[in-house]
């Protein structure tokens, strides 16, 4: 049923990753622009620590990847992790269309028997 016939605890990870604000707005700043770690934490009222546990929440659900460049580690945003992302919303939304064409398929025999 689901495109990518990706395991349950990727899946997880996937939306784990995508259901915090800070990390959601990390994932788009890098999809436009490569930041370093340090240049990532300049924008956010957290430590860099912090940063960086989200950057790792990330690159475990391959939204983002990390190279070390020099003394910087540059984060980069995948946008194969966010497609996955939007194939699986796409099974999700599938289903509850046939769903709601069988509803209506019910209704409308309903109103041809009265």
């Amino acid at each position: 049923m689901v495109v990518d016939q990706m395991q349950d605890d990727a899946v997880d990870r996937l939306f784990q990753a995508l259901a915090d604000a800070t990390r959601r707005d990390i994932v788009a700043r890098v999809l436009v622009a490569e930041y370093s770690v340090s240049g990532l934490a300049e924008q956010y009222a957290m430590s860099f620590a912090a940063v960086q546990k989200h950057v790792a929440v990330l690159e475990r659900a391959s939204l983002v990847t990390k190279e070390k460049r020099g003394r910087e580690q540059i984060v980069r945003g995948e946008v194969d992790g966010v497609q996955r992302a939007r194939r699986l919303l796409d099974d999700y939304e599938r289903i509850w269309r046939q769903r709601v064409d069988r509803i209506e398929d019910i209704l409308a025999e309903d109103e041809d028997h009265t």
